[in-house]
């Protein structure tokens, strides 16, 4: 009877070599880095806090309405001529 041939074992690569490693690895790295990028984004350039704790009383003070209220009071008035 032949004897059965011990084959080596084949050559084992490095984990940094596999092709797939990286594909795994990059999705998610790519997406933390989008993601701390735009934080900064949005640090950096965030809008300043108005303060609204000073409004405008009287009767000369904007609401919803002004615009509307312009345009009926400018429609009713006669033309000065």
């Amino acid at each position: 009877m032949s004897r059965a041939r011990a084959h080596p074992a084949p050559p084992t690569t490095p984990w940094w070599r596999v092709g797939m490693v990286w594909l795994v690895i990059g999705g998610p790295l790519t997406v933390v880095v989008a993601g701390i990028v735009t934080a900064v984004i949005a640090i950096r350039g965030a809008d300043p806090v108005l303060d609204t704790s000073a409004r405008q009383t009287g009767s000369h003070a904007p609401t919803a309405t002004s615009p509307a209220m312009q345009a009926r009071n400018h429609a009713a008035t006669p033309a000065a001529d």
